[in-house]
Protein backbone atom coordinates (compact mmCIF):
# COMPACT_ATOMS: atom_id res chain seq x y z
CA UNK A 1 0.00 0.00 0.00
CA UNK A 2 2.72 2.51 0.79
CA UNK A 3 4.35 2.11 -2.38
CA UNK A 4 0.91 2.74 -4.02
CA UNK A 5 0.49 5.98 -2.21
CA UNK A 6 4.18 7.11 -2.65
CA UNK A 7 3.15 6.43 -6.77
CA UNK A 8 -0.16 8.58 -6.26
CA UNK A 9 1.68 11.33 -4.68
CA UNK A 10 4.79 11.48 -7.26
CA UNK A 11 2.06 11.08 -9.91
CA UNK A 12 0.29 14.45 -8.14
CA UNK A 13 3.54 16.48 -7.95
CA UNK A 14 4.58 15.75 -11.28
CA UNK A 15 1.19 16.90 -13.02
CA UNK A 16 1.70 19.55 -10.90
CA UNK A 17 4.82 20.81 -11.81
CA UNK A 18 3.71 20.23 -15.60
CA UNK A 19 1.22 23.01 -15.30
CA UNK A 20 2.82 25.32 -13.71
CA UNK A 21 5.67 24.80 -16.55
CA UNK A 22 2.92 25.43 -18.95
CA UNK A 23 1.35 28.79 -17.30
CA UNK A 24 1.98 32.08 -19.39
CA UNK A 25 4.59 34.25 -18.55
CA UNK A 26 3.68 37.77 -18.02
CA UNK A 27 5.08 40.05 -20.97
CA UNK A 28 2.58 43.22 -19.62
CA UNK A 29 4.13 46.17 -17.34
CA UNK A 30 6.69 48.82 -18.53
CA UNK A 31 9.53 48.09 -21.00
CA UNK A 32 12.76 49.77 -21.98
CA UNK A 33 13.49 49.68 -25.60
CA UNK A 34 17.31 48.31 -26.87
CA UNK A 35 18.32 51.83 -27.23
CA UNK A 36 16.63 53.17 -23.46
CA UNK A 37 15.62 55.85 -25.71
CA UNK A 38 11.55 54.77 -25.22
CA UNK A 39 9.34 53.05 -22.54
CA UNK A 40 6.48 50.62 -24.12
CA UNK A 41 3.20 49.74 -21.50
CA UNK A 42 2.63 46.33 -22.54
CA UNK A 43 -0.79 45.29 -21.62
CA UNK A 44 -3.77 43.46 -22.38
CA UNK A 45 -6.14 44.15 -24.70
CA UNK A 46 -9.44 41.96 -25.22
CA UNK A 47 -7.35 38.40 -25.53
CA UNK A 48 -4.54 39.94 -26.85
CA UNK A 49 -1.85 42.11 -25.96
CA UNK A 50 -0.80 46.00 -27.21
CA UNK A 51 1.76 48.27 -26.05
CA UNK A 52 1.85 51.97 -26.31
CA UNK A 53 4.91 54.37 -26.26
CA UNK A 54 4.41 56.26 -23.02
CA UNK A 55 7.33 58.06 -22.65
CA UNK A 56 10.68 58.84 -24.90
CA UNK A 57 13.88 60.48 -23.48
CA UNK A 58 14.10 63.14 -26.63
CA UNK A 59 10.15 64.31 -26.74
CA UNK A 60 10.61 67.72 -27.94
CA UNK A 61 11.41 68.95 -31.49
CA UNK A 62 13.67 71.92 -32.15
CA UNK A 63 10.47 74.08 -31.64
CA UNK A 64 10.17 72.87 -28.26
CA UNK A 65 6.54 70.91 -29.48
CA UNK A 66 6.35 67.33 -28.92
CA UNK A 67 7.39 65.28 -31.92
CA UNK A 68 4.84 64.07 -33.91
CA UNK A 69 4.04 60.74 -35.99
CA UNK A 70 5.96 62.67 -39.43
CA UNK A 71 6.80 59.57 -41.08
CA UNK A 72 3.08 57.55 -41.32
CA UNK A 73 2.45 56.89 -44.86
CA UNK A 74 -1.33 58.00 -43.82
CA UNK A 75 -0.99 61.57 -43.98
CA UNK A 76 -4.04 62.26 -41.83
CA UNK A 77 -2.10 60.48 -38.70
CA UNK A 78 1.32 62.33 -39.14
CA UNK A 79 -0.24 64.66 -36.68
CA UNK A 80 -0.37 62.51 -33.46
CA UNK A 81 2.53 62.95 -30.58
CA UNK A 82 4.72 59.85 -30.97
CA UNK A 83 4.20 59.67 -26.68
CA UNK A 84 1.24 57.51 -26.38
CA UNK A 85 0.96 56.11 -29.68
CA UNK A 86 0.36 52.28 -29.88
CA UNK A 87 3.24 50.38 -31.38
CA UNK A 88 2.16 47.28 -30.73
CA UNK A 89 -1.25 45.40 -31.31
CA UNK A 90 -3.07 41.83 -31.71
CA UNK A 91 -0.64 39.85 -29.97
CA UNK A 92 -1.60 36.47 -29.00
CA UNK A 93 -0.44 33.97 -27.13
CA UNK A 94 1.10 31.00 -29.30
CA UNK A 95 0.58 28.23 -26.70
CA UNK A 96 4.48 27.46 -25.25
CA UNK A 97 3.65 30.26 -22.52
CA UNK A 98 6.19 32.45 -23.56
CA UNK A 99 5.69 33.67 -27.08
CA UNK A 100 3.00 36.16 -28.69
CA UNK A 101 2.57 36.40 -32.38
CA UNK A 102 0.77 37.52 -35.21
CA UNK A 103 0.57 40.71 -34.19
CA UNK A 104 1.63 43.76 -35.60
CA UNK A 105 4.44 46.33 -34.67
CA UNK A 106 4.67 50.25 -36.01
CA UNK A 107 8.42 51.73 -35.84
CA UNK A 108 7.43 55.56 -35.65
CA UNK A 109 10.94 55.86 -37.01
CA UNK A 110 10.42 54.97 -40.88
CA UNK A 111 6.91 55.22 -40.52
CA UNK A 112 6.75 51.59 -41.67
CA UNK A 113 4.77 48.45 -39.83
CA UNK A 114 5.54 45.02 -39.61
CA UNK A 115 4.34 41.87 -38.12
CA UNK A 116 5.55 41.02 -35.05
CA UNK A 117 5.70 38.68 -31.75
CA UNK A 118 7.76 38.90 -28.31
CA UNK A 119 9.03 36.38 -26.42
CA UNK A 120 9.73 36.58 -23.22
CA UNK A 121 13.64 35.47 -21.96
CA UNK A 122 12.86 35.29 -17.94
CA UNK A 123 10.97 37.94 -16.57
CA UNK A 124 12.69 40.65 -17.29
CA UNK A 125 14.03 40.22 -20.60
CA UNK A 126 11.55 40.62 -23.65
CA UNK A 127 12.16 39.65 -27.44
CA UNK A 128 10.61 41.81 -30.03
CA UNK A 129 10.90 40.43 -33.46
CA UNK A 130 9.21 42.26 -36.66
CA UNK A 131 9.34 40.97 -39.58
CA UNK A 132 7.53 40.91 -43.77
CA UNK A 133 6.30 37.55 -44.68
CA UNK A 134 8.39 35.08 -42.36
CA UNK A 135 10.42 35.58 -39.42
CA UNK A 136 13.77 34.80 -41.02
CA UNK A 137 13.18 38.44 -42.74
CA UNK A 138 13.40 40.62 -39.91
CA UNK A 139 14.96 42.14 -36.54
CA UNK A 140 15.07 41.06 -33.08
CA UNK A 141 15.11 43.72 -30.60
CA UNK A 142 16.08 43.02 -26.90
CA UNK A 143 13.33 44.95 -24.30
CA UNK A 144 14.33 45.13 -20.92
CA UNK A 145 11.92 45.36 -18.09
CA UNK A 146 11.91 49.04 -16.03
CA UNK A 147 12.28 49.34 -12.61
Amino acid sequence: MSTLLRLTSLSILTLGLLQAGNALADPTGLWDTEDKEGRVQISPCGDKLCGDLVWIADALDAEGQPKRDEKNPDESLRDRPLEGLRILWDMQPSGDGKTWQDGRVYDPESGKTYQGRITLEGDNVLKLRGFVGTPMFGRTSTWTRAE
